[in-house]
């Protein structure tokens, strides 16, 4: 059984958040009951009495036939609530809108969670709409934009081997090659993606230095009939100008809790 700081871990709490985790990553794909036993390595028995706990208490949702299961509305609630609550996502919602308006591109914030990047807010461009929103999504750090911006704020022995996964025909799948790509960005002071997360999208990334190494991020996206080098000077004038405004709005040693 694994340890946090010395507490042994809750085996029956343990199996409820891998659920979950494994429930929300599925996204619009519900699951059937073996396939989650058989995922998380469970009876088939226990899981079915953990789904019912979990239906019932609003985490978890099943079809009219009872036999597919797909992650509960108490879920989003508690989603909003972290977002709500987060007083660095406060401070900057008003400076993604202020960039969204003054470029009319989408901006995101985006925070590190391991290996990827959690999008936290996102303000669309009004010139291209998508059908579904990234906040709440996550996306390999090594993808995009906000997640290169992170990753060359450390060091790259934090670098996993590889090969990565690929999102496009040019994203970075080898160590090598995004460790040339950091090193360039950290010379520039952001980071460009080239239609690496998104075929047809340009990403511009700018880390938080609120806090050491950054956490945080913020990107706009162009897509790519919509970019040329006077708007692309622009947009890095105006998000470098952005980013000064939220690190200098940022809450500051005292007065508010500092999360792990």
């Amino acid at each position: 059984m694994s340890e946090t700081d010395g507490v042994r871990e809750v085996k029956s709490a343990a199996r409820t958040v891998e659920l979950l985790e494994l429930l929300a990553a599925r996204g619009d794909r519900p699951a059937r009951l073996q396939e989650l036993a058989d995922e998380l390595g469970v009876p088939r028995s226990s899981m079915y009495a953990l789904l019912q706990t979990l239906i019932g208490r609003g985490w978890v949702r099943t079809d009219i036939t009872g036999s597919l299961y797909g992650i509960g509305i108490h879920a989003l609630l508690t989603g909003t609530s972290y977002l709500d609550s987060d007083p660095r996502v406060r401070i900057v919602r008003p400076y993604l809108d202020e960039a969204s308006d003054t470029l009319g591109e989408t901006i995101h914030l985006g925070r590190l969670d391991g290996r990827d990047v959690a999008y936290l807010a996102t303000r669309e461009s009004h010139e291209y709409l998508r059908t579904i929103s990234r906040v709440g999504r996550r996306l390999p750090a090594h993808v995009g934009a906000l997640g290169k911006a992170l990753l060359a704020e450390r060091g790259d022995a934090e670098l996993p081997e590889g090969p990565y996964p690929a999102a496009t025909p040019h994203t970075h799948t080898g160590r090598k090659a995004l460790a040339a790509d950091l090193a360039e960005i950290r010379a520039r002071g952001y980071s460009v993606d080239r239609e690496e997360g998104v075929l047809g999208i340009v990403g511009f990334g700018f880390a938080l230095r609120y806090e050491a190494p950054a956490q945080d991020a913020i990107s706009c996206s162009v897509p790519v009939a919509r970019l040329t080098p006077e708007h692309q000077e622009r947009i890095v004038a105006v998000m470098r100008e952005i980013r000064l405004k939220i690190e200098a709005s940022a809450p500051g040693a005292g007065g508010s809790a500092h999360w792990r």
